[in-house]
């Protein structure tokens, strides 16, 4: 074939909407899908550790959040089989004056069994409690991918939600969660 015939046949396969462009370029530089740009081996370290910390720092808050909710919320089981331990003969025997006069070994079984029973609703509470707070604090949010220390141009997952963990956005209230 000719240069010409290839010309010819490729002007009649082309439609006139095939020529347009299906969208316009996105005007924002940080929309583009650009290759990242790797950091410097010291600047990688150095935030490599400020993540590491962040993510820690996140971490604990998480930690010490479960800690203090599954306390709260397990306090009346907590109270109630360690009565009862203390106060049944085969156990610890305690000579305080509530096992002497109020409890006896029947009522200590019964403390003991009653702090067991109760305990497994109260955990299902104390979950869910700390996932409602979770998640309308969006905690899960403040952990940093590692992509930020390697590469340079990855911003910070809070930033752009409005905040520090999109605190100061206003909570979804279309999110329903069933226990």
């Amino acid at each position: 074939m000719s240069d010409q015939e290839i010309e010819d046949f490729e002007v009649d396969n082309l439609s006139d909407t095939s020529r347009m462009i299906p969208g316009l370029p996105p005007y924002d530089m940080d929309d583009q899908l650009l290759p990242l740009e790797p950091r410097s081996t010291c600047c990688c370290w150095a935030w490599t550790l400020l993540i590491v910390a962040t993510n820690s720092l996140v971490f604990l808050v998480n930690v010490l959040l479960v800690v203090t909710i599954f306390a709260v919320v397990l306090l009346p089981t907590i109270v109630v089989v360690y009565f009862g331990f203390q106060c049944h003969s085969r156990v610890l025997h305690s000579s305080a004056y509530y096992c002497k006069t109020v409890l006896d070994d029947n009522s200590s079984s019964a403390l003991i069994i009653l702090g067991f029973v109760i305990m497994s609703p109260l955990i299902v509470v104390a979950m869910a409690v700390y996932c409602s707070l979770a998640r309308r604090l969006r905690l899960f949010l403040c952990f940093q991918p590692y992509a930020r220390a390697v590469y340079k141009g990855v911003k910070w997952r809070w930033y752009e939600e409005g905040g520090l963990c999109s605190c100061a956005k206003e909570w979804s209230t279309q999110v329903k969660a069933w226990v």
